[in-house]
């Protein structure tokens, strides 16, 4: 699992989705956009609308899938539901990843039930290169004793692990940048897939009002 606003979806997302299924020898990549995330701003977007650029970006990439359970589901995006259905769907034997960056990872005590994503799933923290901070106190507390040193000890059980990795592109494009150069219509090419950026353009999406 690869969640996230998908604000637009960009190729550090679907990059990083591909080398993750490579490194952790995954079945697939279930790419989850977040109707409602519960400590991010409102997406610029409609989710139906970031879901329908995320098929697009994906095309016909084998291991990705565009998973739309968030979005079919009524309040906030907690990430400990969505690996409820995803486990309830794959068995209590089979093994579950939810990938994150470390942006994201810094504020994972203050998810929403942060322990019972490791009783769910394994998380994996993708490292950022343009990202460096020391853990907080409460964070430290969430992870001791699950740390592993790489893919094998990580996957010899169902849940419970935490594995930091260093993907081999490190695409650092900002979602961020990438809406304000289309609301002020600024070249986002080969920030994006042709496909995606040709949706956005054509139907003036994050164009300033």
């Amino acid at each position: 699992m690869l969640g996230g606003t998908f604000d637009p979806v960009h190729l550090g997302h679907l990059r990083s989705a591909v080398e993750l299924r490579e490194a952790l020898a995954l079945d697939r990549v279930h790419l989850i956009p977040a109707k409602a995330p519960p400590l991010r701003g409102e997406p610029r977007v409609a989710p139906e609308e970031r879901l329908a650029l995320l098929r697009l970006g994906i095309g016909d990439t084998p291991g990705l899938v565009a998973d739309e359970r968030e979005l079919a589901r009524e309040g906030p995006s907690f990430s400990a539901d969505t690996l409820a259905s995803l486990r309830e769907e794959l068995g209590p034997d089979g093994r579950l990843v939810m990938a994150l960056g470390h942006d994201a990872f810094l504020r994972l005590a203050e998810w929403h039930q942060p322990q019972r994503l490791f009783a769910l799933a394994h998380l994996v923290v993708v490292d950022r290169p343009d990202y460096e901070a020391p853990l907080p106190v409460a964070l430290r507390e969430l992870i001791a004793g699950r740390e592993c040193e790489d893919a094998e000890e990580l996957m010899a059980r169902p849940a419970g692990g935490l594995l930091r990795v260093r993907l081999p592109s490190r695409m650092a494009i900002s979602a961020t940048e990438l809406r304000r150069r289309l609301s002020t219509g600024r070249s986002v090419r080969y920030l994006l897939p042709e496909a995606v950026e040709r949706h956005i353009l054509a139907h003036g999406l994050y164009r300033q009002d």
